[in-house]
Formats: C-alpha cells, sequence, structure tokens
C-alpha cells in the first residue's frame, strides 16, 4: 500500500486521503496513518507545486554545471557536495560517474547572475579543480510532467 500511496503522491500531491484511499480499496484513516508515518520517517521529505514560470511570465534561468572534484580522505566527495547544496542559487547536487565528479543545477534571475554565482562562489571552493557550466535554453519535461504541449499518440494505425 505505501508504493501505491507514494506513486499517487508524486504525480499529484494535492491528492486527499480519500481520494487515494478511493483508489485503492481502503479507508481514509489507513491512508491518513501511513502518509503520517512515511512523514516521520523521512520517506516524504515535502510536497512540491511544478511551476511553468515561462507561462507565469517570471523568466528563470537554469544551468547544469559540471565540477570537477579533489576527494577527500574519509569523506570523498561529501564535504564538498555539502558545502554546494548549501548555497540558495544551488537546486540540486548529485555525485556522478563519467567525466565530471557532481553535477549541480543552479536557478537565477539572469545568465548574469548564474555566471557570477559560478566564478565567485562554486569554482573557487577548496578541493573544486574545474566547472563546466550549460545553461539550459528551454524545458520541454519536467520531473516526468511535459511543460508545453500534450503528449500525442505516434503510432501507425493498423489496417486489416
Amino acid at each position: 500500500m505505501r508504493r501505491a500511496i507514494l506513486e499517487i503522491l508524486e504525480s499529484n500531491s494535492k491528492a486527499t486521503p480519500e481520494y487515494i484511499a478511493t483508489l485503492l480499496g481502503s479507508t481514509p484513516q489507513e491512508v491518513q496513518a501511513e502518509i503520517r508515518a512515511m512523514e516521520e520517517k523521512g520517506i516524504i521529505l515535502q510536497y512540491r507545486t511544478l511551476i511553468n514560470w515561462e507561462k507565469a511570465g517570471h523568466e528563470m534561468v537554469h544551468a547544469l554545471i559540471e565540477v570537477k572534484v579533489t576527494p577527500q580522505r574519509d569523506v570523498g566527495f561529501h564535504q564538498v557536495a555539502e558545502r554546494i547544496y548549501r548555497y540558495p542559487e544551488v537546486r540540486s547536487v548529485a555525485l556522478m560517474s563519467g567525466t565530471y565528479d557532481l553535477s549541480v543545477e543552479v536557478q537565477g534571475k539572469s545568465m548574469k547572475e548564474v555566471a557570477l554565482f559560478v566564478a565567485e562562489k562554486l569554482a573557487t571552493l577548496e578541493h573544486v579543480t574545474s566547472t563546466v557550466t550549460h545553461f539550459v535554453l528551454k524545458k520541454y519535461k519536467e520531473d516526468g510532467v511535459i511543460l508545453e504541449g500534450e503528449e500525442t499518440n505516434h503510432r501507425q494505425v493498423i489496417v486489416p
């Protein structure tokens, strides 16, 4: 039941316990108890709203930054990652395999603001050896949601 509740809430954080209970053939009290238990255990961290800021008339600049780091003895990449994710401009940080170590997503009001963040805060951190910044030009899909247009069926019609 937990997995089903999580899947419903992941796609619609406004789903009420009554609605979820109807879908799962359960009671709202059982669903509410499961949700509360998962909140207390840190399984459910927060409820979010996905906003298309471009449609709302507020332009935001997003950048994906590849960061190479010199790992530190006994803590590896963790300490540097922690310093990076504490900046309010940073939306996400992930340890990566491949040609760079950390993937950092940054949001700002302008390209200059993001560039200054990289130049003055991120690139100057101890143990950061290099950065490569990729500005996001347009988002088509985020968190599994298509931001513009509707998903269309591109399959061909089968004719007998």
